[in-house]
């Protein structure tokens, strides 16, 4: 039985840039995090008894002995892709899907490092990177970025470049007490809105303009600003909530689905409430929203956000890993 435990991300700065079709041409960068919320893959051998050779669970069940008969595009392609057949897999996870934190993603690179893992196979960071993006946006012929596979399968906090020849991780240099207040001062809430990431990004994407690529550029640009701020400690860090609101704004402008009248309501009542920034995650239309507050205004915005789901997290520095469990083992945790 093999397990793997994949981290979620949080994106603050360039998402957007890392699209394949953007980056080959202008280059691009994200600045990310990952944080203590994961996605949970279990994988095992199916025993031959059944009537059926895969079994699978995530927000439905399917039971099938063709993998052309699999439903999730991903599960079904992923197997093909590694020849995986007459098995049992098993999702869960701390947060909902289509939540903007790149949870697909994340699964993705879970399940292919929890393939390689039952068969014996070492992949590592950069190989289940790679072959999650090939997955999702080749293989199952889904709109979006590069980043999410690359964080959840490297994990940290990171600038990651991208241009002509693919990418590079860079991890950020941050004085742990600098990290540590900079966690402090984010509060992350649940909008309740849920999206498919693709379908914001089609959607985005009809709306394509000379503008937008302004905009990506200057949001391109606001990842050294920022991570500027992180690593100079004689920089004030109240200046990375100021261009989380930069960025924001920008952000609004590259897509008509990215933001609704509903967020754009929730998010003033937050900054009228003493919040200095903050953005949706992900590529938009709903999911979660993170606010850079200063720890005196922390009960004055969560008051003013009371009707949303408070979610505290720290952030992490693994990314996807395996945890091995006999039956027996699996059986008394």
């Amino acid at each position: 039985m093999i397990i793997t435990k994949t981290p979620f991300r949080m994106s603050f700065f360039g998402g957007g840039t890392d699209m394949e079709e953007y980056f080959r041409e202008n280059e691009g960068a994200v600045l990310s995090t990952t944080f203590d919320k994961y996605c949970y893959v279990n994988v095992r051998h199916l025993p031959r008894f059944f009537d059926y050779s895969i079994e699978l669970s995530y927000s439905k069940t399917e039971r099938v002995t063709d993998i052309n008969d699999i439903q999730h595009p991903a599960i079904r392609e992923a197997m093909k892709m590694l020849d995986m057949r007459e098995i049992r897999l098993t999702y869960e996870a701390d947060l909902p899907a289509r939540s903007g934190l790149g949870t697909s993603s994340s699964f993705a690179v879970g399940m292919l490092n929890a393939f390689y893992a039952l068969k014996g196979k070492y992949a590592d960071k950069k190989k289940l990177a790679d072959e999650a993006i090939y997955l999702e946006r080749v293989l199952c012929n889904e709109s979006g970025g590069w980043q999410d596979q690359i964080a959840a399968s490297f994990g940290g906090f990171n600038r990651i470049n991208f241009n002509s020849d693919g990418y590079e991780v860079l991890p950020v240099i941050i004085s742990p007490e600098r990290k540590r207040m900079l966690n402090d001062n984010l509060l992350m809430f649940f909008t309740g809105f849920t999206r498919f990431s693709s379908d914001v990004q089609k959607a985005n994407k009809a709306s394509s303009s000379e503008d937008k690529s302004v905009r990506l550029k200057k949001m391109y640009s606001l990842v050294d600003e920022a991570e500027a701020v992180l690593t100079d400690k004689n920089r004030n860090l109240d200046e990375f909530g100021h261009l989380l609101d930069t960025t924001w704004k920008l952000k609004k402008g590259t897509g008509g689905a990215v933001s609704t009248g509903s967020i754009d309501e929730l998010y003033e009542r937050a900054m009228k409430a003493g919040a200095l920034g903050g953005k949706l995650l992900g590529a938009g239309g709903g999911g979660f929203l993170v606010f850079y507050v200063q720890p005196e205004k922390h009960e004055a915005v969560k008051e003013a956000m009371k009707d949303l789901m408070y979610i505290p997290f720290k952030f992490e520095d693994g990314g996807t890993r395996v945890i091995h469990y006999s039956p027996e083992e699996y059986e008394e945790i």
